[in-house]
């Protein structure tokens, strides 16, 4: 079970919300009797849900489950007297609980779900390798990316027009948003160079390393990426206050590490990158 809990819009009112089996629990704080209460959404969800997001606005909330679909629901909650506005998801106002969007994966188990932050665009990444991206406006035209990558596990948008995705790669990549689609940009990892080798070690050395390791020098297993195993969560740290950019973000994974990245630092090294 996982968990994820944000603020509300409305003054003294606390949302959470955990997934399980095919069950997604939206939970408030009651200060009447000092206790978290909770409203379940099963309906349609027919396997166990894999990641979820909130909505800017916190009256919609993103699922992404083993039924390779993703959806968009209603979370309003008028225990806390949440109005909620309509928009290009919510066409009209609806109770909680209600399905307003569902899509389609490929073949694929959805493993991140991330709404952009005008909550205009949604973002998913899914177990068959590929990269999807649907606006509000066109909720018909889903633009996807098959990668030849392996899978991602999270995402993060960078800002209104480029996300960042990682998993079972060890790399965050960063991708463009369009009105013509989704386009890879760029790995946002510098590969690290090797010490030690290669045209400067002698033909002896060579030998004496083959002889004790029983392996050649580019027959070892070792990965050139800061991450050593997959990535499994990545988040905002700052923010750029004049365009809402994310300026640091950090990821974290199965080898045990927690890598911050500051994006100005990789634009140097990347050749004037930009998001």
């Amino acid at each position: 079970v996982s968990t994820q809990s944000t603020g509300s819009s409305g003054i003294n009112a606390e949302y959470g919300e955990f997934q399980t089996f095919q069950l997604l629990s939206i939970c408030y704080f009651d200060p009447e009797h000092n206790w978290w209460v909770s409203k379940h959404i099963k309906k349609p969800i027919r396997s166990t849900i894999l990641c979820v997001d909130w909505h800017p606005s916190n009256h919609l909330v993103a699922i992404g489950s083993c039924d390779f679909k993703c959806r968009v629901f209603c979370s309003a909650l008028k225990e806390l007297g949440d109005k909620p506005q309509t928009s290009n998801w919510m066409p009209k106002l609806n109770k909680f609980g209600t399905l307003l969007a569902e899509f389609d994966t490929n073949n694929g188990w959805v493993h991140g779900v991330q709404f952009s932050p005008s909550g205009n665009q949604l973002a998913w990444v899914a177990h068959d390798s590929s990269v999807n991206v649907v606006n509000s406006a066109n909720l018909t035209k889903v633009h996807t990316v098959l990668t030849s990558n392996l899978p991602y596990s999270c995402l993060l948008w960078m800002s209104e027009n480029s996300f960042s995705a990682a998993g079972f790669n060890y790399c965050p990549d960063l991708y463009t948003v369009t009105a013509d689609g989704v386009t890879f940009t760029a790995k946002m990892d510098v590969k690290k160079e090797k010490s030690g080798g290669g045209a400067a070690m002698s033909a002896m050395a060579r030998f004496q390393k083959l002889d004790v390791q029983g392996q050649s020098e580019t027959g070892g297993t070792t990965v050139d990426t800061t991450h050593e195993n997959c990535i499994t969560e990545i988040r905002a740290l700052s923010r750029n206050p004049a365009t809402g950019a994310v300026s640091k973000f950090s990821t974290s994974g199965k080898d045990g590490r927690l890598v911050i990245w500051n994006f100005d630092a990789l634009s140097s090294s990347l050749g004037g990158l930009k998001i």
